[in-house]
């Protein structure tokens, strides 16, 4: 159940930063309320899989499938530019998230 609440989590945040884009800088009301409603849900299941998973690997994961997906929603969505300088380090975060899964494991 631990890794669905991180997938949950990882999805509102995203859906949060959506927002923000979509907000205007406040301008628009219903993306500007949708900013809190999604960050608040994604605190709350991040904080239910911290009950089982390791802190540093939790937001690891959290935080790098939240940025590759709002880049991909940027290029996508957005019409935000794609180079290869960006795609290359976006494989490096996700390495570097598989090395912190890869060391929990090796530590047991």
């Amino acid at each position: 159940m631990h890794w669905f609440y991180l997938l949950i989590a990882i999805i509102c945040e995203v859906c949060g930063t959506t927002s923000m884009k979509l907000s205007n800088g406040f301008a628009n009301l219903l993306p500007s309320v949708l900013i809190f409603v999604f960050y608040a849900l994604s605190f709350t299941f991040v904080t239910l899989a911290l009950k089982t998973l390791p802190v540093g690997l939790t937001y690891a994961i959290w935080s790098a499938l939240g940025t590759a997906l709002i880049t991909a929603i940027g290029v996508l969505w957005f019409g935000e530019g794609m180079n290869t300088l960006k795609l290359v380090s976006l494989l490096l975060i996700i390495l570097g998230v598989a090395g912190l899964q890869f060391s929990q494991q090796h530590l047991k």
